[in-house]
């Protein structure tokens, strides 16, 4: 069933609109404090510097977590294009620059058709995967040496949004651990250029729409109206 508004009872699963520069965290936190409800999850990662939608467990809903993460997602991503960084996002490093190619539609869509499917992924080393119980971004940032490690993930379908001299922007339908950032990463490879994305928003998780999620300005003011009517 789809959540398009918020009812303050523990128990509930609420769909948010994260906005850019807060970790999923950082959402939790302002939710547990607004609600005062102690037990508050999310079901699946965001990047800070991602936006779109992220589900919220409140209370006993947060036993529901695992089987929400299952759901498929789907991404809007803006992938630049002639230089790689080191996070594969704009908050990183560039490790990498390259020509730009003369790009084509077809010549685009023949690389995106090789992503659909079944695909293994580099992990990033800019992410909360942990090696011998260590999260490998903390490794990354001590400036220790982060093992390349490898998942397979699914991708349902990639379409082509636009594309420019320098970007394309793409939308993907995904299963649970994909890591978006990897995929520009590695279809600007494909291109014969480096890549990195500027832009990323999670627009569905299953029957879940951006549209229909709340922000945390939407939330706060229901929780305001819900207290006066009370």
């Amino acid at each position: 069933m789809k959540i398009k508004a918020y009812s303050p009872v523990s128990g509930q699963v609420v769909a948010v609109n994260k906005p850019a520069d807060w970790t999923s965290f950082d959402v939790v936190n302002k939710i547990r404090r607004m609600t005062g409800i102690k037990k508050v999850g999310h079901a699946g990662t965001l990047d800070p510097f991602a936006t779109g939608i992220l589900l919220i467990c409140l209370g006993p809903a947060t036993k529901q977590s695992s089987a929400l993460m299952d759901l498929p997602k789907e991404y809007v991503a803006h992938l630049s294009l002639g230089k790689e960084t080191d996070t594969m996002d704009l908050t990183g490093k560039t490790i990498l620059e390259k020509p730009l190619p003369d790009l084509t539609e077809q010549a685009i869509l023949d690389v995106l058709t090789t992503f659909s499917g079944n695909i293994e992924q580099e992990i990033p080393a800019y992410s909360a995967a942990k090696f011998k119980g260590k999260r490998l971004y903390k490794l990354a940032r001590e400036g220790k040496e982060v093992p390349s490690l490898f998942k397979k993930v699914a991708i349902h379908d990639i379409e082509l949004l636009e594309f420019g001299p320098d970007f394309i922007q793409i939308r993907v339908l995904c299963g649970r651990g994909t890591y978006i950032r990897t995929l520009g990463r590695d279809i600007a490879r494909k291109l014969n250029t480096a890549g990195h994305l500027t832009a990323l928003t999670r627009t569905a998780v299953g029957e879940h729409n951006i549209t229909d999620a709340l922000t945390i300005e939407d939330f706060q003011n229901q929780m305001q109206a819900h207290e006066n009517i009370s």
